[in-house]
């Protein structure tokens, strides 16, 4: 037993007298489960995303650390979960008596930058010897808390804000990022970037985070890619929809994907990638780069921009069903990951950290990680422990997220909600779609992952939100008949609107072709 384990870990580590591997990690923003055509979208186009997840192993159950931005991202860094970094929302969002938008609980107070007693991936990394770069969104703390306070030698657009101060199109706003000519594509320039420093740092072991603003909201195209989808989606019978929202639980939903400004966004998404990888082949590091790549939250099914579909998922960003927590989870080892293998493995974003370590060849570092299990033994085509999985988000989302609490354990997913104490229980296998609460018919399991999740609840000091004493329950039904009566009826205006031909958004498309 004792040499199949050494030669096990042997195996994880780069041949002797080789290079260490470079990383590449390609985070995006907002990318919903079902957004990619390799996770069943028909009316998005993602060639090169779809190639690098058929060239490594794709996670089916792959995870955000939490519904929103700034706690995943932040749990990436650092390997720990939401409530140990303390960042639980979105690094600007109000909480406890700031937020009044009549709801029962005030949201809990939350860090508001990453915690530099944290020894972050970027920070294990250059201490190896790795060269570490990062591009475009921080979103994990204000000056003082930016990359290069936290691990990478260079950092190009990284600051503060969760989304792209000015849009998408040059001129924009970055303190981090010169504007290059008018109109140009903020997505490809942070690729453009990223490709560059791939190139000048060939001869040495790299760590390259590559973290899209896109395709988070304001969301922008071209004129062109947008004539592109709106065409597509006449023919394929889109454009005439009756409807494309529905209320679930408190605000609309989108139910199908059409939107051609959103497609277009994900094209010049996929264009971006590929300008990354095309340079790892050009370079032949290629061969010795791991390549990970995820999303930090769900898909914009839900406010903000109402953007996507995520259907058979229940939610979207911001939510507490897997539509809001499931991502896109691909990983890329040369060598070691067999070309087009899946795995229903549950993982995590804070199993990366322990993962790229082990990939790198360094001993881990369990005080730091204590939430991550490295996945190197899945990448190899084995199998890990049973494991339940957590996540805490006292918060009330801007999409229609509830102040709840979840476990996964096997099929089982119990949520917690602390509005008032309630549990919904749903069996992921039988019911992907998280329609039918099984809680009544099961209160033994129920009262099992309670006490599982209670106990997880109070080992990381979790806060728990408190009751608002200024909620009002007659106030809060006229808020939702608004909702129906109006915000319902705008949407659907909106989204017909898009697939209109006359169609623009302003004079000059976002000054999109001003540098042509």
């Amino acid at each position: 037993m004792k040499i199949l384990i050494l030669l096990l870990t042997l195996a994880s580590l780069p041949l002797a007298g080789a290079a260490p591997r470079n990383i590449l990690f390609i985070l995006v923003d907002d990318l919903g489960c079902r957004d990619l055509g390799v996770e069943g979208s028909t009316f998005h186009e993602t060639p090169n995303i779809d190639a690098l997840a058929n060239s490594g192993m794709r996670f089916e159950n792959g995870y955000a650390a939490c519904r929103v931005c700034s706690p995943s991202r932040a749990s990436i860094m650092t390997g720990k979960a939401t409530p140990r970094h303390g960042i639980t929302d979105w690094i600007g969002a109000a909480s406890g008596t700031k937020w009044n938008r009549n709801d029962k609980v005030l949201p809990a107070e939350y860090t508001h930058g990453l915690p530099h007693e944290d020894t972050t991936i970027a920070e294990a990394l250059r201490n190896a010897g790795y060269k570490t770069f990062f591009a475009g969104k921080w979103h994990l703390g204000h000056e003082g808390s930016w990359p290069e306070d936290h691990g990478f030698d260079i950092n190009k657009g990284g600051w503060e804000p969760g989304s792209p101060r000015g849009g998408y199109f040059a001129p924009w706003v970055n303190p981090r990022l010169e504007n290059g000519p008018g109109g140009e594509s903020l997505t490809l320039r942070i690729a453009e970037e990223t490709a560059r420093f791939i190139e000048e740092n060939k001869e040495r072991p790299f760590f390259a985070f590559l973290s899209f603003y896109a395709v988070h909201g304001p969301i922008q195209t071209t004129e062109e890619l947008c004539n592109k989808y709106r065409k597509k989606a006449e023919a394929m019978g889109l454009s005439t929809q009756a409807t494309r929202f529905k209320v679930d639980r408190n605000l609309p939903v989108r139910q199908v994907q059409d939107n051609p400004v959103y497609a277009g966004m994900m094209e010049t998404l996929d264009d971006a990638v590929g300008i990354v990888l095309d340079k790892l082949k050009a370079t032949g590091l290629d061969q010795n780069t791991v390549v990970v790549f995820t999303s930090d939250n769900g898909g914009v099914s839900s406010g903000d921009a109402y953007s996507t579909s995520l259907l058979p998922f229940r939610g979207g960003k911001g939510r507490q069903w897997e539509g809001g927590i499931r991502e896109p989870y691909f990983i890329r080892v040369p060598g070691m990951t067999r070309p087009g293998s899946t795995t229903k493995t549950p993982a995590i974003g804070m199993d990366f950290y322990p993962t790229l370590l082990e990939l790198a060849g360094l001993p881990p570092m369990p005080k730091q990680h204590m939430d991550g299990t490295s996945l190197v033994p899945v990448l190899k085509g084995g199998t890990l422990s049973d494991r339940d999985l957590f996540w805490h988000y006292p918060h009330y989302g801007n999409q229609g997220g509830e102040p709840s609490s979840i476990i996964r354990s096997k099929e089982w997913k119990l949520i917690h909600y602390h509005e008032d104490g309630r549990d919904e229980l749903y069996n992921l296998t039988a019911d992907i779609g998280e329609q039918t609460n099984v809680a009544a018919k099961h209160p033994e399991k129920v009262a099992v992952l309670r006490k599982r999740l209670d106990a997880w609840l109070a080992e990381t000091g979790a806060r728990i939100p408190l009751p608002d004493p200024r909620y009002n329950a007659e106030r809060k039904k006229k808020q939702m008949q608004q909702m129906r009566d109006k915000r319902m009826p705008a949407l659907e205006r909106q989204a017909e609107t898009y697939l209109d031909p006359g169609w623009k958004p302003n004079a000059d498309w976002w000054n999109s072709a001003a540098g042509d």
